[in-house]
């Protein structure tokens, strides 16, 4: 009995260290994914950029908290991140790119959505409201100056509109999502390269 519990001690610490030392090694490797997926991006800043990463906007003015994670939660999987601040607080665009749609829905409310290269990034529950003009969509939030064209050009920290509560929300926040070459990927990692592009 006691030689198995001592094998069993053994089996467990080795998957223990195991396991250890690839989380360890999954904290460096997810990043240098990241800032590789980063060089790919057309612009001439990035190719001027020692760290790509240094040049990428926070995405939000008046931070107060990140509220919900990106993955699953009690309502199913949660495609980006939640960051709380204060209602009209002003949402900066993360990257050079350009607006490839604008809506209102029930879900994401009055949201946003630009492409930068092969990163689409998703901003969720803004203030204001999307029509039509001449046959494309605009979205507008006169209070807060911001006026938005389906395939304007936006530059790396530009404001795109104000945080509110448009759509399924229980509070103030920006719903952020991110996909890389049309996979999900969590807006958590890329603020982590970002940080550390800044260190």
């Amino acid at each position: 009995m006691q030689r198995f519990s001592r094998r069993r001690k053994a089996i467990l610490s080795s998957l223990l260290l195991a396991i250890g030392v690839l989380l360890a090694g999954a904290g460096e490797l997810v990043p240098q994914t990241l800032r590789q997926a980063a060089v790919a991006v057309p612009d001439a800043q990035i190719a001027r950029a020692s760290e790509p990463w240094q040049i990428a906007s926070f995405p939000v003015e008046n931070f107060q908290a990140y509220t919900s994670p990106y993955g699953y939660r009690d309502s199913g999987f949660h495609y980006g991140i939640d960051i709380a601040a204060p209602t009209g607080s002003y949402i900066r665009n993360w990257w050079e790119g350009h607006v490839v749609e604008v809506s209102d829905d029930s879900a994401c409310g009055t949201s946003v959505v630009i492409s930068s290269g092969d990163w689409t990034h998703i901003y969720c529950h803004m203030q204001g409201y999307v029509k039509k003009e001449r046959g494309r969509k605009v979205f507008l939030d006169g209070p807060g100056g911001v006026r938005l064209v389906e395939g304007q050009q936006l530059y790396t920290g530009d404001r795109i509109g104000r945080v509110g509560m448009t759509g399924r929300t229980t509070g103030p926040h920006l719903h952020w999502g991110m996909r890389y070459q049309d996979d999900w990927v969590d807006p958590g990692l890329v603020l982590q390269a970002m940080a550390d592009g800044q260190r």
